[in-house]
């Protein structure tokens, strides 16, 4: 998700911060309910999902390892109907700077329900997966997620390896294509409220960033990097850095305010509605609680996001946005870029939002028939 402000309203908001510092120590974990950061990790055995359980599927916690050696933790669904033969699969993780217990686990649960085994993981780093230092995005790391959770579904007993799709939503959906653009395991995919991280970090919104202020952002981070070293402490900051009305970066330590402000702009609102409310708030999740660490945006700078997307064809791409949200115009510009076969949903009167969490709004069918069509 990108800090949705005008550039001196988010200078405010993230300014309104200050008083709630937080910091990731190396080798320390942040406050949650997790324990273990390398290649231990303790999972929480209670159902502490922001959506309620359905009596239609079977859930348990299991954690594997992706290629990197960090030990991913994820939740697994499967139909309570679902028999003896093996079903197709689908690998799903997002919005960016989410847990599992929030819109992925909703849409596995949802899936499940529609006859897949889904796996919901929390991307490394975040949640309750391993790795250190906790809060940092990798545009290689967490691709290769995809990869590993395809590996750990390809081995289940009732699941057919043949017909295994990935679901990305919001950051993650640029995650999900480029792993389909080198992992031909990856039969299909479908994202929802795309956001392209390496675009958005790398350009600013819409592609926003003049030549100067992306140099400007390049030598913030380098010697972000240089206060970490002599501090210990890696420090957090926003994932996009925005710039005031006087041209200077404004740094925070949340991606979103404790308090929304007056007036505050509609999609910054919409994000708090979401991510700080009972609505959807989770205690591990980044988006909720803190801030990716503030060197996040390096390496986003150095790899672009599905730059080989023509290879994913002649396996199927669908795109599903809402007609009112935001970041629409990434999943329009992915449609443009992709081989066929592809499809672009727009969902009416629905925002960026809506999509993570609105069961009256998110085309569940419609995505159920994609990949019932595309993994048959």
């Amino acid at each position: 998700m990108r800090n949705a402000l005008k550039p001196n309203m988010l200078a405010a908001a993230l300014l309104s911060c200050a008083a709630s510092p937080a910091s990731a120590q190396p080798g320390n974990a942040q406050a949650t309910s997790t324990s273990g950061w390398g290649n231990a990790v303790q999972l929480t055995q209670e159902w502490d999902k922001t959506f309620p359980r359905s009596p239609k599927v079977d859930h348990q916690k299991v954690t594997f390892k992706n290629r990197f050696g960090i030990v991913i933790a994820a939740d697994v669904y499967m139909p309570k109907d679902r028999g003896t033969r093996r079903r197709p699969a689908l690998a799903i993780s997002g919005p960016f700077g989410a847990v599992k217990e929030q819109s992925a686990g909703l849409y596995a649960q949802a899936m499940a329900e529609r006859g897949f085994v889904t796996v919901a993981f929390d991307p490394s780093y975040t949640g309750e997966s391993g790795g250190q230092p906790r809060n940092v995005a990798s545009p290689d790391i967490n691709t290769e997620d995809f990869s590993a959770a395809v590996d750990f579904l390809g081995v289940q007993a009732n699941v057919d390896r043949n017909r295994i799709g990935v679901i990305g939503i919001c950051g993650l959906s640029g995650m999900a294509l480029t792993a389909a653009t080198s992992d031909t395991r990856i039969k299909a995919v479908a994202t929802a409220s795309m956001y392209d991280m390496s675009r958005s970090m790398s350009r600013g919104y819409k592609d926003s960033y003049t030549a100067e202020q992306r140099r400007k952002v390049i030598d913030y981070l380098s010697q972000q990097r240089w206060a970490d070293v002599d501090s210990g402490q890696y420090a957090v900051g926003p994932h996009e850095v925005p710039f005031d009305e006087t041209g200077n970066i404004v740094k925070g330590q949340r991606v979103l305010p404790e308090r929304l402000p007056a007036n505050p702009d509609p999609v910054l609102a919409a994000f708090f509605n979401y991510y700080r409310t009972e609505r959807g708030f989770h205690p591990r999740a980044i988006n909720s609680t803190t801030a990716w660490t503030a060197t996040t945006p390096m390496s986003f700078f150095n790899f672009p996001m599905h730059s080989n997307i023509e290879l994913i064809s002649p396996r199927p791409i669908l795109l599903v946005a809402g007609a009112n949200a935001h970041s629409r115009y990434y999943s329009e510009d992915v449609a443009k870029a992709a081989s066929n076969p592809k499809e672009l949903l727009i969902v009416p009167d629905a925002d960026h939002v809506d999509l993570y969490d609105r069961l009256d709004k998110i085309p569940f069918d419609k995505i159920s028939d994609f990949f019932n069509t595309h993994l048959s």
